[in-house]
C-alpha cells in the first residue's frame, strides 16, 4: 500500500475506536430508524446514522399533540416511541446493514437494568459500530432526565452498560443541568468512550386561546436554530472537562454551523431538526465542509478541530 493509499480521506475523523468517513451524523429521533428513503435523504453520503432510541419493550410514546413549532425552533414530546429491541433486531437491523454505513444505535430505559439488557441484546448483532446511551431525554416521565441530573445515577447506568458490552459507548448528555462538565467527567470515569452534547432544552409553549400547553405533556424538548449558541457553549464546556471525543448537537443546519462546533473541539456533529425541513440537509453539510477545506487549503478536517481561540473578536 502506498502512502497516498494509507492517508485518510480529508473529511475522515476518529472518535476513540470509531472511524467515520466524515463527521456528519444524524441525530437520534429525527431520522427514523435510519433506513427509510435513503435516496431522498442522501443517506450514503453521511458519516453515519444514529437510530431513534430503542428500549427493552415497545413503547407507544406520548399522546398527541407531540410537536409544536416555535420561532426558530421545534418543541417535541414524542416519549421515545419505538418497536422495542427484539423487533428492532428482527425488522430494522437487516435493512440498516444493507446500507453498509457506520451504525450507532441509541439505547434507553426506565431503570439501569433495562439499559444494560438492551445493550447486551444489541451486542450480539453484527453491523453495530457503537451505542449512544440516552440518559437525557427531557420529555419522558420516568428515567431519562433524572439519570442525567444525578451524577450517581448516571454513573450507575454507564457502568452497568459497560459491564454488558464491549461496544463503544457514547453518552448523550442533557443541557438542563447545573454543570455539564461535571457529568462529562462522570462519563469518562465510568467507561464511556465518547460524549454527545447536547440533547434538547426544556421548553414550554402556551395556546393563549385555550390557556393550555401546545403539547399533551406540557413541557417538551426544544431543538432547532434557536438553541445553537446555547448548545455550542455547552459543547465548549464539555470539551474542556474531558479527554473523550465529543459529538456536537443542537440546532446545526448548515456547514458553517457544523464548523463552529468542530472549531470548539467537537470531533463530529449531528443534524436533527434541519432534516424535517430538508431530508438531505446532512449531505449538504458534508458538501459544505469539503468546500471549506478546499477554500482554506486544508488537507484534513483534523487540522480544524479544536482550533478555537479564546477571547472576543479583534
Amino acid at each position: 500500500m502506498t502512502p497516498e493509499q494509507e492517508r485518510p480521506a480529508p473529511l475522515s475523523v476518529r472518535l476513540g475506536p470509531v472511524r467515520l468517513p466524515n463527521p456528519v451524523l444524524t441525530a437520534s429521533g429525527t431520522f427514523g430508524y435510519g433506513a427509510e428513503s435513503p435516496g431522498l435523504t442522501a443517506t450514503r453520503r453521511l458519516g453515519g446514522i444514529v437510530t431513534k432510541t430503542v428500549t427493552l419493550e415497545p413503547r407507544a410514546g406520548n399522546p398527541p399533540p407531540r410537536l409544536a413549532e416555535t420561532p426558530a425552533g421545534l418543541l417535541n414530546s414524542i416519549g421515545l416511541q419505538n418497536v422495542g429491541v427484539e423487533a428492532f433486531c428482527r425488522e430494522k437491523l437487516p435493512r440498516l446493514r444493507e446500507l453498509g454505513m457506520a451504525l450507532i444505535v441509541s439505547v434507553g430505559g426506565r431503570r439501569p437494568e433495562e439499559y444494560a439488557e438492551v445493550a447486551r441484546r444489541l451486542s450480539g448483532e453484527p453491523g453495530i459500530m457503537a451505542l449512544e446511551v440516552n440518559i437525557s431525554c427531557p420529555n419522558v416521565k420516568e428515567g431519562g432526565l433524572e439519570f442525567c441530573q444525578s451524577e450517581k445515577a448516571a454513573a450507575e447506568v454507564i457502568a452497568g452498560i459497560r459491564r454488558t458490552t464491549g461496544l463503544p459507548l457514547w453518552i448523550k448528555l442533557s443541557p438542563n443541568v447545573t454543570r455539564i462538565g461535571d457529568l462529562a467527567r462522570v462519563v469518562e470515569d465510568n467507561g464511556g468512550d465518547g460524549i454527545t452534547a447536547v440533547n434538547t432544552f426544556v421548553g414550554l409553549s402556551v395556546d393563549v386561546r385555550t390557556r393550555r400547553s401546545r403539547l399533551w405533556r406540557g413541557s417538551g424538548g426544544l431543538s432547532g436554530p434557536a438553541i445553537r449558541p446555547l448548545a455550542l457553549a455547552k459543547v465548549h464546556e464539555v470539551v474542556r472537562h474531558t479527554r473523550l471525543p465529543v459529538i456536537g448537537a443542537g440546532g446545526i443546519a448548515t456547514a458553517q454551523d457544523a464548523l463552529e462546533f468542530l472549531i470548539v473541539g467537537a470531533r463530529a456533529v449531528q443534524i436533527g431538526t434541519a432534516l424535517f425541513r430538508d431530508p438531505a440537509a446532512g449531505a449538504l453539510v458534508v458538501e459544505g465542509l469539503q468546500r471549506y477545506l478546499e477554500e482554506q487549503k486544508l488537507e484534513s478536517i483534523e487540522q480544524l478541530i479544536g482550533t478555537y481561540i479564546e477571547g472576543g473578536a479583534h
